[in-house]
């Protein structure tokens, strides 16, 4: 009855089967590893970040450029405060305020963002603490330069003069003649009675969209080997019952009969 597994077009069904459940189990696994990947990546940075409020601040230029292993490192920096931005539509402790971000000219002629704190309410620079005159020493937590629309980032646009929705080298180019770092600076402890503004992971370390994204193609890859089994069962089982009704007479027709089951006798 299953001399039809034999024909030429089950052979091509079969190696089809063969070669395509063990690549879906292959990239679902490998999207899988990328979920599991993020996940110690964000537990990684998430103890590096606690790890390193305990730790001696070491100067800035060691530290740079900032990557996953250096983000959230206490760092300090030397300089004099300059041209001063808010970044509205900053949450903190479930509210909504502004960061206050302040340029530090270092000796070097670069400047680096520094977020001096955050304040509650809508952004508006009278608010905003005056920055200390003349020569100052900051410590806090190095960052990398934030990309609009994550990591809780606005990313709307039109902002009025001196304020920018990023903190990222990208976004302040037009707004300061300054040549800046690739990076940023939140002080430990937030100056002139502002809120001090927590570190934060980098960019592909948290579980954000992408890394579910990564768990959801996991569960498509397996749902797709799960179906091409089913769909060979199904047809091995609808072949096999059209070779029995062949075997048994049941089919008048020879063009019905399947492939290799022999000619039918006509009832």
């Amino acid at each position: 009855m299953y001399r039809f597994l034999l024909t030429p077009r089950w052979w091509g069904i079969n190696v089809f089967v063969l070669l395509a459940i063990p690549f879906c189990v292959f990239m679902g696994s490998w999207q899988l590893s990328r979920f599991e990947g993020r996940v110690q990546d964000h537990r990684t940075a998430t103890e590096q970040a606690a790890d390193s409020r305990h730790e001696e601040a070491v100067p800035l230029a060691r530290m740079l450029p900032v990557d996953k292993a250096t983000s959230g490192r206490r760092v300090e920096v030397s300089g004099e405060y300059g041209r001063q931005l808010l970044s509205p539509g900053r949450e903190l402790d479930g509210k909504t305020g502004f960061y206050v971000v302040t340029l530090l000219r270092t000796p070097d002629g670069e400047s680096l963002p520094v977020v001096r704190g955050w304040l509650p309410g809508t952004a508006d620079p009278a608010k905003a603490p005056a920055p200390p005159a003349g020569k100052v020493t900051v410590t806090g937590a190095l960052q990398a330069p934030e990309s609009p629309g994550s990591n809780g980032v606005p990313a709307t646009g039109g902002l009025p003069s001196g304020q920018t929705n990023a903190i990222t080298p990208a976004s302040l180019v037009n707004l300061v003649p300054d040549k800046l770092y690739a990076a940023w600076v939140t002080l430990d402890r937030g100056d002139a009675g502002m809120k001090a503004v927590p570190a934060i992971a980098p960019v592909g370390t948290g579980l954000d969209l992408k890394a579910f994204q990564n768990l959801g193609y996991t569960g498509e890859w397996f749902v797709f080997a799960g179906f091409v089994v089913f769909m060979w069962f199904r047809l091995l089982r609808r072949e096999a019952e059209a070779a029995r009704d062949a075997e048994l007479g049941l089919v008048t027709d020879g063009a019905d009969a399947p492939e290799g089951a022999g000619t039918p006798t006509t009832v």
